[in-house]
């Protein structure tokens, strides 16, 4: 399975962006995908996955992200509105058949990750 992440960029506070992940190989509709951040010196964090119709988010994070998926792209979104400076970290994109290994960032496969840089 291959994962390409791409829209990140600077945006200024309040401002939006929409992450993509487009997914490749073996990934299938089936399998949960997922992102998660990291921000300098701290520990990569949950934010969102989706499998199926179900949603998940990182309670911190719903209502300001919405996570969506296109099945015929294969490709997962990740849109992000009333942009904060913490939420400046290099976001990445996961995948797995299981939506609680995606969520637990565990044995996932793993996207290269892509820069967001909220502004103040």
């Amino acid at each position: 399975v291959q994962l390409q992440a791409s829209g990140g960029g600077l945006v200024q506070a309040g401002g939006s962006l929409r992450l993509s992940c487009a997914a490749s190989g073996r990934a299938s509709s089936s399998y949960a995908m997922g992102w998660f951040r990291q921000a300098p010196g701290k520990e990569r964090e949950f934010v969102a996955a989706i499998r199926g119709m179900r949603k998940y988010y990182s309670d911190s994070l719903k209502g300001r992200f919405t996570i969506s998926r296109d099945n015929a792209k294969n490709t997962m979104y990740l849109q992000m509105n009333s942009l904060k400076p913490e939420d400046t970290a290099v976001y990445f994109c996961a995948a797995h058949p299981s939506v609680a290994s995606v969520a637990a960032g565990i044995n996932n496969y793993w996207g290269q990750g892509t820069q967001v840089t909220v502004s103040s």
